[in-house]
């Protein structure tokens, strides 16, 4: 077996076989990150650091751990002289995910097979340079080449979704839609919240001095993203809250928050609980997919937090979560009323997350996520679904990138891995051959698409 070649993650014809029917599914995206104004633009890219580096904290917090300055990473250092910082050290990224990634970009969009070194670094910059002037490498051009059929952005409520109806004009061949994230709604214990709920009566023309027009305005834009194509809602927390709470505590509780009185621990826990069960009945009524991505801390290293900002590698996981009282409220009260999705950013949720998704017909496990989407991740939560669920009830694959360039090479890893993991199952007689190949193209296409509806 190569670097990163035909025989790539697969260990037996098997894996290959199965990986041979699957390879070539259009690829459907229900979350990612992507700049739908890139998109809509079509401007294109000049460097490789700008399609690879720019915007990835993966890469960036590669090159941190290795010793590279923050100049030459999110700093004011020439796009070039970053390249040639990330190549210096690639040889020492060997046996991450992202040291993959960007060699199976390399080789499937850029057709380059040479170990990205300080050696190679300056011949890979020139030929992809040359490359990425021509048309054929441009976001839409590319997308189409990589035959991505739906792609579903993250946006905020108070969006108005211009780029998503410049996109449905200009656009053939490729259905985008947008995700109502909901993270600023929620989080009332943020210094920022107040802002938002300002931002959302301006952007609705609704008065959310009281919950009900807070929770009027919010349903407002939940119209404004169903006349946009939206089938998700998808809300980031570090821990779930479900449980009951009356309309006066919660009005009550909004009432003070809105004064810019500090509300206690229970009082924030009660006021996200009562947001949640609402936002679950506005989705219930569209048929809408619930996704709840659990587990992350964000801007954990605050000397990171300070001088660069959110979103720039500093974030980590807890073990310390509690799923099944936390969900108890929330999955009964919508049991079988529309499609959840949960995605936990610590591996060692996984065996409730998975007892959980057993019990509701309508509860899914979402992608290996985060800190997971490696050939080991997806290969261990792959079989711990498996094994405990079931493997056709698994929510399938997202690229969860904000990077276009990387969009193929993430399902092809996910595509590999599944059919290693099926492959070794017929080998050992645990299926037989038919069945694998419609489990392959079930989670690989299928699946997705009926579970959001793109159908």
């Amino acid at each position: 077996m190569g670097f990163v070649d035909d025989s790539y993650l697969l260990e037996s014809g098997t894996a290959a076989e199965l990986y041979d029917g699957i390879r070539d599914l259009p690829i459907v995206d229900p979350h990612s990150h992507a700049d739908l104004t890139e998109i809509v633009t079509n401007d294109g890219w000049d460097d490789i650091w700008e399609v690879e580096g720019a915007t990835d904290h993966y890469v960036w917090s590669v090159m941190r751990k290795r010793g590279v300055p923050e100049r030459k990473i999110t700093g004011d250092a020439p796009n070039r002289e970053k390249w040639m910082a990330l190549a210096d050290i690639f040889p020492e990224l060997a046996g991450s995910p992202t040291y993959e990634w960007i060699h199976l970009d390399l080789r499937r969009q850029f057709g380059i097979e040479k170990p990205i070194s300080s050696e190679t670094a300056e011949e890979i910059w020139h030929e992809t340079e040359a490359q990425l002037s021509t048309r054929a490498m441009h976001p839409r051009q590319l997308l189409e080449s990589m035959d991505v059929e739906v792609l579903c952005t993250t946006d905020d409520p108070t969006s108005s979704l211009s780029d998503h109806e410049r996109a449905a004009e200009n656009i053939d061949g490729l259905d985008v839609r947008p995700t109502w994230r909901i993270d600023r709604a929620f989080h009332v214990d943020d210094g920022s919240w107040n802002e938002f709920v300002e931002e959302l009566a301006s952007a609705t023309g609704v008065q959310t001095e009281t919950l009900s027009g807070f929770l009027d305005a919010l349903a407002q834009t939940h119209d404004h993203f169903a006349e946009h194509g939206c089938r998700a809602s998808d809300l980031s927390l570090t821990e779930p809250v479900s449980r009951p709470v009356s309309r006066e505590r919660a009005r009550t509780l909004y009432r003070r928050a809105i004064d810019g009185q500090n509300l206690t621990e229970t009082g924030v826990r009660d006021l996200q609980a009562f947001i949640l069960e609402e936002v679950g009945k506005l989705n219930a009524e569209r048929d809408w997919v619930t996704q709840l991505h659990i587990g992350p801390v964000r801007d954990y290293r605050d000397s990171l937090y300070e001088t660069v900002g959110a979103d720039a590698g500093g974030d980590v996981s807890t073990q310390d979560v509690e799923l099944t009282e936390n969900l108890r409220h929330f999955l009964n009260t919508f049991d079988d009323e529309m499609e959840i999705v949960l995605y936990t950013v610590d591996p060692t949720h996984y065996p409730s997350l998975t007892t959980l998704s057993r019990a509701f017909r309508n509860v899914s496990v979402g992608p290996a996520w985060w800190f997971n989407d490696s050939p080991y991740g997806m290969d261990e939560q792959l079989r711990q679904v498996g094994s405990v669920d079931l493997l056709a009830n698994h929510a399938g694959m997202v690229s969860d990138s904000r990077k276009l360039i990387s969009f193929s090479s993430r399902f092809e890893m996910f595509r590999r891995v599944l059919s290693n993991v099926l492959g070794e199952m017929v080998e050992r007689g645990q299926m037989p051959m038919t069945h694998a190949e419609q489990l392959a193209t079930h989670l690989a296409y299928e699946r997705p698409k009926s579970l959001y509806g793109f159908e």
